[in-house]
């Protein structure tokens, strides 16, 4: 009787093992509300069951650090993040995280900082004594990249302003502008792009003051113990997109890429020296 039930539990250890191998969760760093993360990669998701023959399940999580936390603890096997999250990933984990695919954008992206057209805000010495807020404290570009360049600007932010705000993302941090509630604000600059060419902002009334320079950004990034195969097929898929395809065309325009490229860790020590000299790494 003991060995039926050995034998049994067995069997059902198998079973569960082989039903979570069947299935590829997928998160994001949440730079934007719960219901547009929903119908961003909802598409996404869609394509990748086709491609890859298997359940895939994308699951919401509340800030940055819980992506993060996912992907080194092995909850989700597939992580949309920023350089900065990656950087925290990938010591967090022990060096057991990889990154192995960016947008071709990714290469070159860069932040803006915006502002009332009328606030005479317009080079980020005018921004001490004012209001700003930053979006979510491990965001590579609403916080990380502009906290940098307003150092560099002779600006310490828990210094010189009136204020600072940490706005948890992008879209909010734009919103914060528009209503008057800060004077200024750190964004994503396809996320501002976003919001300019859906017309969900009046150039007139709120503009770019400042563009950074470009910097190395977002990633897809696995955990080390992925299966290869599975790892092969993944990269195939997001390589193979194209405009070409009314699939791949809406895919792409959601993610605000024109493909998908390789990346490695090494594109990302720039970002890591970089946050430990703002001292978000210690």
């Amino acid at each position: 009787m003991l060995r039926i039930l050995i034998g049994s539990l067995l069997v059902s250890l198998s079973v569960a093992s082989a039903s979570a191998q069947d299935v590829l969760r997928v998160s994001t760093i949440p730079e934007e509300a719960a219901s547009e993360q929903i119908r961003k990669f909802t598409p996404l998701v869609k394509y990748l069951e086709r491609r890859l023959g298997m359940k895939v399940v994308f699951r919401a999580v509340s800030d940055y650090p819980a992506a993060v936390e996912a992907l080194v603890n092995k909850q989700i096997e597939l992580a949309w993040l920023g350089g900065l999250t990656f950087v925290q990933a990938d010591i967090r984990s022990g060096g057991k995280v990889i990154p192995i695919l960016q947008r071709e954008e990714d290469t070159r992206f860069r932040s803006v900082f915006i502002s009332k057209t009328g606030s005479g805000i317009t080079q980020l010495s005018h921004l001490k004594g004012k209001t700003l807020t930053f979006g979510s404290p491990s965001s590579t570009s609403g916080h990380l990249m502009p906290r940098s360049y307003l150092l560099e600007a002779g600006i310490d932010p828990e210094k010189d302003l009136a204020k600072l705000a940490y706005s948890g993302a992008h879209d909010a941090s734009i919103a914060a502008v528009v209503s008057g509630r800060v004077d200024a604000a750190a964004v994503d600059m396809t996320v501002w792009r976003k919001f300019v060419e859906s017309k969900r902002v009046d150039i007139t009334q709120v503009n770019v003051f400042y563009e950074t320079p470009s910097f190395y950004n977002y990633n897809w990034t696995i955990h080390v113990d992925m299966p290869a195969e599975l790892r092969a097929k993944i990269e195939r898929a997001f390589l193979e997109l194209s405009t070409d395809t009314p699939e791949g065309k809406e895919i792409l325009g959601l993610a605000r890429a024109t493909r998908f490229i390789p990346t490695k860790a090494e594109n990302y020590k720039g970002m890591e020296k970089a946050a430990r000299n703002a001292g978000l790494i210690k």
